[in-house]
């Protein structure tokens, strides 16, 4: 193994001491909570009671809003907490990148959103919601959850401030209007043309529109649209996340 393996090794293992420290820490966080568990089993109780529509209508929808609020609950909390702690000075000072360092971040993000995705999953096999294909269920959720957790992390980056509920309440004015554009509530074949176009633009309505198609069979956009542009998203966030922390991460320092 060359040096540069080796390098890449110790990077990723310091990232997984990252995402140990954020488990310990962050997942039993107030906001944490409320918007990756609580917020979206009260919005799908909101849509789904009262309406003349089946479990199986409506699951896509609720795998929808779990997985997105699961997975952009943890990301945006850390790195404010982390400036108003002053440990994040410390974690800077320590022999670890700043790209593996948030990637602990990334991951952490990541271990809450399957696990939380697991609740709808389980309650949806018990209550017999009946899947087409499976393996494309669990693989669209893992691609989400990914896509989604680089996602927050990318939501924390700016402003450069120490206040939690800031960036929360920031995160909010992004993570709700996402919801309602992204075939969550309405599938995207009775969408009018222009809102297609603006559904286009989000990464959930791809995820969404693979669950649909694990339990219908019929998807949208093809598998071959849907899968790559949640790879790339999800890198994409990551790139984008990591360049604009490097410029504002003096700022929190300060």
């Amino acid at each position: 193994m060359n040096s540069s393996s080796n390098y890449y090794l110790e990077q990723f293992k310091r990232s997984l001491l990252i995402m140990k420290k954020n488990v310990k820490i962050y997942y039993s966080k107030g906001p944490v909570i409320v918007f990756g568990v609580l917020l979206p089993m009260f919005l799908f109780l909101a849509y789904f009671i009262g309406r003349n529509i089946s479990l199986h209508e409506a699951f896509p929808g609720l795998l929808g809003m779990t997985v997105f609020f699961s997975a952009t609950s943890v990301g945006p909390t850390i790195i404010p907490w982390e400036s108003r702690l002053k440990t994040l000075e410390r974690l800077i000072s320590t022999p670890i990148s700043l790209w593996s360092m948030f990637l602990g971040d990334v991951l952490s993000s990541f271990m809450f959103g399957v696990l939380i995705s697991l609740i709808p999953l389980i309650l949806g096999f018990i209550l017999g919601v009946e899947f087409i294909n499976c393996f494309l269920l669990f693989g669209g959720v893992i691609l989400g959850v990914l896509c989604f957790s680089a996602f927050s992390i990318l939501l924390s980056a700016y402003p450069p401030t120490d206040t939690p509920s800031t960036i929360m309440m920031l995160t909010s004015l992004v993570r709700f209007p996402l919801i309602f554009i992204s075939g969550v509530f309405t599938p995207l074949s009775a969408l009018p043309g222009w809102g297609v176009i603006l559904s286009s633009i989000s990464p959930l309505t791809y995820f969404v529109d693979l669950t649909r198609a694990s339990l219908t069979g019929v998807s949208y956009y093809p598998l071959y649209i849907d899968l790559p542009v949640l790879v790339f998203i999800a890198a994409l966030f990551f790139i984008i996340a990591v360049s604009i922390h490097k410029r504002s991460i003096l700022k929190r320092l300060s």
